[in-house]
C-alpha cells in the first residue's frame, strides 16, 4: 500500500527526525509513506494577496495530485475520528492521499474532491500536523495487524 501526505509548507529538516521514524516504522506493514512539502512562488505570492487568492494557488498546486484512490483532506470541519474509525479509511485501499493545506485552509472545490477529515478542533503549526498524521498512520496499520503499539 501507498501513503502520500501533500502539505503546503517549505521543507523542515528539524521535524524530519520523527517523521522519518514513523516512515520506518510503517514499512513493517508493506507500507510506504511518502512525503511531499509543495511551495512555490505563486503559493508565496498569492498568501500576500488575500484568503482566496492563496486557497486557489493551494488548490493549482495539489490538484495534479488528486488521484482515482482515496484523497484526504484535513479541515477544521472535516469529520473527527478516533484512532479506531481512523484506521478503517484504510480498508480496502492501495493508496491514500493526505492533504494539508496552508495557513488559509482549501476552498470549497477542492474539499469536494476528497474526504474532509479533522485530527482535532485545535490549530496545530504544519511541523506538528505532519507529526501526528504520520504518527496516527502508524497507529492505524497497527491496529489492522493486531500489533500492541495500539492499546
Amino acid at each position: 500500500m501507498k501513503c502520500n501526505l501533500y502539505s503546503i509548507t517549505k521543507p523542515s529538516l528539524d521535524s524530519d527526525v520523527f517523521v522519518k521514524h514513523y516512515q520506518k516504522q510503517c514499512k513493517q506493514f508493506g507500507l510506504t509513506l511518502q512525503i511531499y512539502d509543495v511551495m512555490n512562488t505563486q503559493i508565496n505570492n498569492a498568501q500576500k494577496v488575500s484568503q482566496k487568492t492563496a486557497q486557489q494557488a493551494y488548490s493549482k498546486a495539489l490538484e495534479p495530485f488528486l488521484s482515482d484512490g482515496k484523497n484526504i483532506a484535513l479541515h477544521p470541519t472535516g469529520k473527527l475520528l478516533d484512532s479506531l474509525a481512523f484506521s478503517k479509511l484504510f480498508a480496502k485501499e492501495n493508496k491514500i492521499n493526505f492533504f494539508i493545506g496552508g495557513a488559509y485552509g482549501f476552498e470549497e472545490i477542492f474539499l469536494k474532491k476528497c474526504l474532509p477529515i479533522s485530527l482535532s478542533p485545535l490549530t496545530f503549526s504544519h511541523k506538528i500536523v505532519k507529526l501526528i498524521l504520520c504518527e496516527q498512520i502508524y497507529r492505524a496499520f497497527s491496529i489492522i495487524n493486531h500489533h500492541p503499539y495500539h492499546k
